[in-house]
């Protein structure tokens, strides 16, 4: 998860209702299709080219319609065979107003904290500096300073803010499902990697480093660590409230830390896309920039951490925006920019505050599954050579395509999309 994009105007698209379709067994089986298919028109980039990451086959956009929740004998036999928590299950269609309200209230405070929470808090401290309060800032600063090698060591996890109430309404807005498709023994370390990054990396979040979906007990011994751009602390107030959550810099020195402890279990979840990734974010999309990034093969082996793969459906669907071809100024300007400040400024919107048919900067409510695949066996190797990197990076790659391939259509993605390698 990195800085946030700059939002655009747009309009909200509604949801699309779930249909029974029939399984090759004869039965019926319930989907939640997030995405309808329309024209090619929807897969051409800025320049009016075939987009690469979407084919005319796999060109789709958000449909008609409102959730349909299933009956209970169904919802009970979709969480038994995709081994969902039972927190998971969509809740039926009933919400009362003060649900709704609950729920859109905790995603704009995620929303909140993720765009505004760093300016807020540099233009407070500011403030305060030519007021009578002007200690405080300084003070602050000055722990700042002392504190710094904190969030690469020991951190400073709250565990009561993981079971914040606030996470399930966020989490039910969408609604968030967490799959297990593998046993993760807790006598072993794990290197997570989890795709797409999206905008706002919101399954990851909400799986990761709170409870809502009972992460302690669908994988019991297990410590995650969501690991982000080291950057962020040092923002003021900002770096405070992510460390508290348990989210730690993605930086070499940090899980070398984590993964270097005697107490094993420790489960280190790094969205390998990072922020380039983001640019690649839009409904339909499934690309992933990942044939260059190998760092996290190379951490896997040094500790000889197992490698998991992860995938949350429905990530790039939460919000619309704008993709530049890799050949026009525009992505120019965002790479160039990333480079400078760390992260790409790109285009996105979503519905409105109070409104769900007005556009803003809250996520459309599309369903997020993220499911956690098998571990993969690594050895330990102080010094990994190019050729165990390469090697161990092909297996990955292999297993977190099986893991799409095999999950897409029970998640809502139409059977002819496919990975996209950048």
């Amino acid at each position: 998860m990195d800085m946030p994009c700059i939002p655009c105007s747009g309009a909200a698209p509604p949801l699309h209702t779930p249909t029974p379709t029939p399984s090759s067994q004869g039965e019926h089986r319930l989907t939640e299709p997030r995405l309808s298919k329309i024209s090619l028109r929807g897969s051409l980039d800025a320049s009016g080219a075939p987009d690469p990451c979407i084919s005319p086959a796999t060109a789709w956009t958000l449909g008609e319609g409102t959730p349909v929740t299933p009956p209970g004998a169904l919802q009970a036999e979709m969480a038994t065979k995709m081994d969902v928590s039972p927190a998971a299950v969509p809740p039926g269609p009933g919400k009362t107003l003060q649900k709704q309200w609950l729920e859109v209230v905790g995603v704009f405070h995620y929303v909140f904290a993720f765009l505004f929470l760093v300016p807020f808090a540099m233009v407070l401290l500011l403030f305060l500096l030519f007021t009578r309060l002007w200690p405080l800032s300084v003070l602050y600063l000055m722990w700042i300073y002392l504190d710094r090698d904190t969030p690469s060591q020991e951190g400073r996890q709250i565990m009561w803010t993981k079971r914040w109430r606030i996470w399930k309404h966020q989490r039910d807005y969408f609604p968030i499902k967490l799959v297990k498709t593998a046993e993760l023994p807790p006598s072993q370390n794990y290197v997570l990697g989890s795709h797409p990054h999206g905008i706002m990396s919101t399954g990851a979040f909400c799986n990761f480093t709170t409870e809502c979906n009972a992460f302690s007990q669908r994988f019991p011994g297990l410590q995650p660590w969501l690991a982000t751009l080291a950057g962020l602390f040092y923002l003021p107030v900002f770096r405070d409230y992510i460390m508290a959550v348990g989210l730690r810099p993605v930086s070499r020195h940090s899980l070398d830390f984590v993964l270097s402890q005697p107490q094993r279990g420790q489960a280190v979840v790094i969205v390998i896309g990072g922020a380039q990734e983001s640019l690649y974010s839009a409904p339909g999309r499934n690309c992933l920039a990942l044939k260059r990034h190998k760092g996290f093969v190379r951490l896997a082996l040094r500790h000889g951490a197992s490698l998991v793969p992860v995938y949350s459906f429905g990530e790039n669907d939460t919000f619309k925006g704008m993709n530049f071809s890799k050949g026009s100024w525009q992505y120019l300007c965002q790479v160039i920019f990333k480079k400078i400040v760390g992260f790409p400024p790109c285009i996105f919107w979503g519905r409105g505050l109070f409104s769900p048919n007005s556009w803003g900067l809250l996520p459309l409510p599309i369903p997020i599954t993220t499911v956690v695949g098998g571990p993969i066996p690594v050895p330990q190797c102080s010094s990994p050579s190019q050729e165990q990197v390469d090697h161990y990076h092909r297996l990955y790659m292999d297993a977190l395509e099986r893991l799409f391939e095999e999950h897409k259509e029970s998640c809502g993605v139409p059977a002819s999309t496919h990975l996209t390698f950048l």
